[in-house]
């Protein structure tokens, strides 16, 4: 059993504290990612796990084993880093071997664990090239297969695929997923894109300030955000937030933004009656705003008449910013929209997805 658990886990740098109270327990052969902004305490999280950072205060487990004391080559993990860390003086093959060879490893058995390894990341054809003789992606598999000889009880990864392109990202994204399956086992993965995240975690942790500020898997924290920030980190484009007052009239509730009026579904008046005359923020995501012509089969759908400031053509669909009153917003709308920039244009708002906030906390209303 490969099981990672942080209790009260907290660093301090100085007089800053960079990570705060931080409790985590990640189930063996779990794939978890931490993910925030720059500054937001993960890798410093991942390298107290890995013991490449002392804990200030609190407790980590690997395996039920208190390692806050055990050095980071005794505890059993394998970290992979963002710069891959490869000597450029050896070939593939002995970069793999190096940290085996350095426990006293028969040769046998090394030269099994690296031809294994390899096959597991196809790379067995570059095993007597030099790093300088690899593209990125091909280097970033030689610092998986590293870890991945020593068969350890569980995989750190500090941001590894940041410094590919955007087409090698996705391809390694897909390698990755398949390495987890392969392996069966417990990893914690580091990175500041949400998407990464959304793709690779069964859990994503998502961070601010040393603090955790939800966890739970990509499809909750998307639909479900318990704060302005969450919900303002996951998805892209960030979702919307407009200043509005909850009111009511003729028996419904509306969201009041002065230049518009936006009917609250049924279902949710009860959520939001103790809040009427209040002003709150009203979240919704693009992709829950459409043009018009395209969004007849939405239900609790509601219109909004806009101006349009930008259009931007992605293929299958176009991004618009628009304005309505002294607000501005951005919606996907689909790829055949007639919308040009400085024109008048219908928007239907998919009510059912819409969220609100308190203006005081940043916390959802539920």
């Amino acid at each position: 059993m490969a099981q990672i658990r942080l209790q009260n886990v907290s660093k301090r740098f100085g007089d800053n504290w960079v990570v705060r109270d931080f409790n985590l327990n990640a189930r063996d052969k779990e794939f978890i990612v931490l993910v925030g902004p720059s500054g937001c305490g993960k890798t410093t999280t991942l390298r107290m796990v890995a013991g490449l950072e002392d804990v200030t205060r609190g407790e980590i487990y690997i395996s039920e084993r208190v390692v806050n004391k055990i050095p980071p080559k005794d505890r059993d993990i394998a970290m992979v880093f963002q710069n891959y860390a490869l000597y450029p003086h050896m070939n593939v093959f002995n970069n793999m071997a190096f940290g085996l060879e350095s426990r006293k490893f028969p040769k046998t058995e090394i030269e099994a664990r690296v031809r294994e390894a390899a096959a597991i990341l196809g790379i067995e054809e570059f095993l007597h090239r030099k790093p300088r003789e690899l593209s990125g992606g091909q280097r970033q598999r030689v610092a998986m297969g590293r870890a991945i000889v020593r068969k350890p009880q569980a995989f750190l990864f500090d941001e590894p695929l940041s410094n590919l392109d955007a087409k090698l990202r996705v391809q390694m994204r897909a390698e990755l997923s398949k390495l987890h399956e392969k392996l069966e086992t417990t990893i914690v993965y580091v990175t500041h894109d949400q998407i990464e995240a959304m793709t690779l975690a069964n859990r994503i942790v998502i961070m601010n300030e040393g603090r955790i500020m939800q966890e739970g898997t990509s499809l909750d924290v998307y639909e479900n955000p318990r704060s302005l920030f969450v919900a303002g980190f996951i998805g892209s484009p960030s979702m919307n937030f407009l200043e509005t007052r909850v009111v009511e009239d003729r028996g419904r509730l509306y969201v009041d933004g002065d230049s518009f009026r936006l009917t609250i579904p049924r279902r949710l008046e009860t959520r939001y009656q103790p809040r009427i005359n209040d002003e709150v923020l009203f979240g919704i995501r693009p992709e829950h705003i459409n043009d018009r012509v395209f969004a007849s089969d939405i239900p609790e759908r509601d219109d909004l008449e806009v101006t349009v400031d930008v259009v931007e053509p992605l293929g299958s669909e176009v991004i618009l910013i628009v304005s309505v009153g002294a607000h501005q917003l951005t919606a996907k709308a689909d790829s055949h929209t007639k919308a040009a920039v400085h024109q008048p244009i219908g928007l239907s708002v998919d009510m059912n997805q819409m969220h609100l906030f308190d203006k005081k906390t940043g916390e959802v209303i539920t």
